[in-house]
């Protein structure tokens, strides 16, 4: 029972809402166009799921591995850095992880486009290896991409454009440039989450060797930079929101900004990185309430 703890710690739980974020969105987009299937919906959750899980895994070994989880590091421990799993029992973990997503994705695009559309299906089965190397490249490896700061590139592409966008077209089998500014949205705060991890654990992870972008650009450039992601996600959304305009309902998500304006309040005033992990919370939370509001107000 207590290795089942270990695993479940591991996963990270909290981190998941925000993960599926992106896939309400898209597929209540969808819904609202006249285009669903429960199916579809159901296994990419799952597949997204999947994903995120695998991520967290993923972190938690290439970190772990690195000894970037070491004492200095601010947020909470991780399950090799506590000794709870060892190496080789996540390594098999993340084997596992990987191979029940990827047979998710098969069955997701199977759904979504059958044998009739062989082209979109690989074009979405190569989509679902690359996510699938991304969650797992992250932090592993010689050659891994968190530690170069481009893990803020690949959050937006998968959180953001894959996971709206791409949601949206399993259902529809067509292009909508303004979904663009939706899945935009999505992919700004995602990045928002994953820059506020990296001011949180940025004084651990430049003494490590991990180069994120808080590391790279130091305190006061990630605050700024910080602001711009979450103010772009909303203007985003406001003006898909105008662009697409149909009734009062499309403006349902609006209380759920608040949040947003006073978390970046709290951001501008902080000067202790401890204080900054509630507040990860707080931003995936906020994140999964948009999505949940816009979603319902699409489709009501």
């Amino acid at each position: 029972m207590k290795k089942l703890d270990s695993w479940i710690s591991a996963a990270r739980l909290r981190t998941l809402p925000l993960s599926v974020s992106g896939i309400i969105v898209g597929t209540t987009i969808a819904a609202q166009h006249g285009f669903f299937n429960i199916a579809i919906f159901s296994l990419a959750l799952a597949t997204t799921l999947g994903l995120q899980i695998l991520s967290n895994f993923a972190n938690d070994y290439g970190d772990g591995v690195k000894g970037t989880d070491n004492e200095d590091r601010v947020g909470p421990l991780r399950a090799i850095q506590s000794g709870l799993i060892s190496r080789k029992e996540m390594k098999q973990g993340i084997i596992i992880t990987a191979f029940g997503t990827l047979l998710l994705a098969i069955l997701l695009i199977y759904a979504a486009f059958g044998r009739e559309n062989l082209l979109f299906a690989l074009i979405f089965f190569f989509l679902g290896i690359a996510a699938i190397a991304a969650a797992i490249k992250y932090t592993v490896g010689k050659s891994a991409y968190g530690y170069r700061g481009l893990g803020d590139i690949f959050v937006f592409l998968f959180f953001g454009l894959v996971a709206v966008y791409g949601s949206y077209f399993l259902y529809a089998h067509k292009f909508e440039w303004e979904v663009l500014l939706p899945a935009s949205t999505f992919g700004f705060l995602s990045m928002g989450v994953l820059n506020l991890n990296n001011m949180r654990d940025r004084a651990s992870d430049e003494k490590s060797g991990k180069n994120t972008l808080a590391v790279i650009l130091g305190d006061k450039n990630a605050k700024n930079y910080h602001y711009f992601l979450i103010l772009s996600a909303i203007l985003c959304l406001v003006v898909y929101t105008v662009l697409c305009f149909e009734g009062a309902s499309d403006f349902l998500y609006l209380p759920a900004l608040v949040p947003l304006i006073l978390h970046l309040k709290r951001v501008v005033e902080n000067e202790n990185p401890v204080l900054l992990d509630p507040e990860l919370k707080i931003l995936a939370l906020s994140t999964f309430a948009i999505a949940i509001l816009f979603g319902i107000g699409q489709i009501i």
